[in-house]
């Protein structure tokens, strides 16, 4: 029995007109998600990043060569507010890690790209990252993190997330 379980059972009795395991479920995911943000968390301070940071980086990592977007696209990937992404923007600048050119389709917008420094520590960080994940779900065995990552798929999908 885990905490979730003790809970569920506390509602059980309080309320037993209530179905409540909806509760477990989500209770679950979102203690899963606490248990797996810390270790990821010290992942990226060991390269001097934050979630966030490190979210920028891998959008621009990923789009492959030459590893550039525009501010548009970046929005897109990451779902943060313009607001919120110059911030990020102005931050991985004055670190070295990103450079803005002027748009050449656009001249009122700009592409953001990995600077060289960017992409070397992207490149370390990601490795990192995906060590990091493997040893929290080390746990799980393939056929495990197989059905449960198709759970999940269409726990998204149900909850109108993509």
């Amino acid at each position: 029995m885990d905490h979730v379980d003790k809970v569920l059972e506390q509602w059980r009795r309080a309320r037993p007109d209530l179905d409540v395991g909806p509760m477990g479920l989500i209770g679950r995911v979102g203690r899963l998600y606490l248990a797996y943000l810390k270790p990821m968390e010290q992942t990226f301070a060991r390269f001097g990043l934050n979630a966030a940071k490190f979210d920028v980086l891998a959008t621009l990592r990923r789009a492959g060569t030459p590893h550039e977007l525009s501010v548009g696209d970046l929005l897109k990937s990451t779902m943060v507010s313009s607001g919120t992404m110059t911030n990020r923007l102005d931050r991985l600048a004055a670190d070295g890690l990103i450079a803005r050119r002027p748009h050449p389709d656009d001249s009122r917008s700009f592409l953001i790209a990995l600077t060289p420094d960017g992409l070397a520590l992207i490149d370390r960080a990601v490795e990192a990252h995906v060590q990091t994940q493997a040893e929290l779900v080390a746990g799980l065995s393939a056929e495990d993190q197989a059905q449960l990552t198709t759970l999940l798929s269409r726990a998204l999908k149900a909850a109108g997330s993509n």
